[in-house]
């Protein structure tokens, strides 16, 4: 097994040549800080709008380093947060428009893809996500019911005969589809945008950390970088910039994927069209079948790491690599002699009150987009978009987002915040266990954690 090395997605197909270092200062119309998906679909749109831009990508690493080429590769239409935090302060409509501003966003991550020949090996097969014990299912339930008063959330309950049949997964009493999502290869992704953003004449530079971003301006390892606009799209990696330690926490993922698995599994699964897998456990999963027929399942390893350290090159410690087999064998029985061809981490960024947001200080020119808590692959595209808009100052639909300029507060100060985490998701697995034993009531455990995270 091979534990770490960024991702199996990268392992794949191969890191890219690496692109120049910027060692000398520079400046530019639009300065964007991070080559993945924000920044990339970002400059993008930026300079399919507007060809003159002079636009720069900085980025620490190389391309999709981060979340970008590490994540579970779901494009789905999930509002990070929920719709429901937006009724207060913008109001239902609003709400309503932003979900089906999602539904288009992926689309037109698909419609790209096809128009750029960008083969990420893209299957639209709609999200599933089941339950397997009563509290689950109950919460399912309760879940579907709520999507089904709200407009353009098309999801449908499916019976314990229906979810088995559509896929699969030992032991599930229900499922929830819908058909607005699609199985990615992220690091395909990432690496074909990078190549039509170069192809556009936008600048990449790797191996160039920023380390401060001020109006105007940015600093970096070797100089600074002037421009009208300086784009912050750091996502998991925003605490390493100075002032910003407090901002987002980088949350830690981690995933595996089986070797190969064999027609006798899929034909006995029958998972084939596609679909994301998702569970309702309160510390979840996420799952895909990949182009090459594994398993590629991921979930919380070690949540948060102390004073918002970030990386080791997506090494994984072997018990989170353990706790996710057990889930893959808790879903799947027949996979127990399956091997493990690899596993690997990466962080994702939370706001504390686990909101994304997009927005524009016109003054001191900086830009931003992300807090995705997990739901990027689809949002950072219409971040690029809401951000392409809002540079040029067009009066678009997108800019009247709920989310764009939204603001949220600052985390705790350590230890405060590497206490609560920890003990927040050893609350929520705790209370995983407990529902295991039988209950059909959410665990009051996981009531608590809720309140105490800013869920609810």
């Amino acid at each position: 097994m091979i534990n770490g090395q960024v991702s199996h997605w990268w392992e794949q197909i191969g890191l890219p040549a690496a692109r120049p270092t910027l060692n000398e200062s520079l400046e530019v119309d639009v300065a964007i800080v991070g080559a993945g998906f924000t920044g990339l679909w970002t400059a993008y749109y930026l300079k399919q709008a507007d060809p003159s831009l002079r636009i720069a990508i900085l980025e620490q690493r190389n391309v999709g380093y981060g979340a970008s080429g590490r994540n579970g590769g779901w494009l789905t239409n999930t509002i990070t947060g929920g719709r429901e935090q937006y009724l207060k302060s913008h109001g239902r409509q609003a709400a309503t428009d932003f979900q089906l501003t999602m539904n288009r966003t992926v689309a037109e991550v698909i419609r790209v893809c096809q128009s750029e020949q960008i083969e990420a090996d893209i299957l639209p097969g709609g999200e599933f996500e089941v339950a397997y014990n009563a509290a689950q299912f109950t919460r399912l339930r309760e879940f579907v019911k709520d999507e089904n008063s709200w407009e353009h959330t098309d999801v449908q309950l499916l019976t314990q005969s229906d979810a088995t049949e559509r896929i699969g997964v030992e032991g599930a009493l229900g499922a929830a589809w819908h058909p607005h999502a699609a199985r990615i290869q992220p690091a395909k992704l990432v690496s074909g945008l990078a190549r039509v953003v170069e192809s556009l004449g936008i600048e990449i530079y790797e191996n160039t950390r920023v380390t401060e971003i001020r109006p105007h301006q940015l600093d970096f390892v070797g100089g600074q970088v002037t421009a009208e606009f300086v784009i912050r799209a750091t996502e998991g990696f925003t605490a390493g910039l100075k002032g910003h330690k407090r901002l987002w926490l980088p949350m830690n993922s981690s995933m595996i994927a089986t070797e190969p698995l064999g027609a006798d599994f899929w034909d006995e699964v029958n998972w084939s069209q596609g679909e994301v897998l998702g569970d309702f456990a309160h510390v979840y999963m996420y799952a895909q079948r990949t182009a090459d027929d594994r398993i590629a399942i991921g979930g919380r390893g070690v949540p948060y790491k102390y004073g918002s350290r970030t990386d080791l090159d997506g090494q994984t410690p072997e018990a989170s690599v353990k706790g996710l087999q057990e889930i893959l064998h808790t879903l799947f029985p027949q996979t127990r002699l399956t091997n493990i061809d690899h596993a690997w981490s990466g962080v994702l960024g939370v706001p504390r009150d686990w909101a994304a947001t997009v927005g524009l200080d016109s003054h001191s020119g900086i830009a931003w987009a992300g807090g995705y808590v997990g739901t990027g692959v689809a949002t950072t595209n219409l971040a690029g978009r809401t951000l392409r808009d809002l540079v040029l100052g067009r009066n678009s639909d997108l800019v009247d987002l709920p989310w764009v300029n939204h603001q949220a507060r600052l985390w705790e100060p350590e230890p405060l915040r590497w206490i609560a985490t920890k003990g927040l998701y050893a609350a929520y697995g705790l209370a995983d266990r407990q529902e295991a034993k039988g209950s059909s009531h959410t665990s009051p455990i996981a009531h608590f954690a809720d309140l105490v995270t800013g869920k609810r």
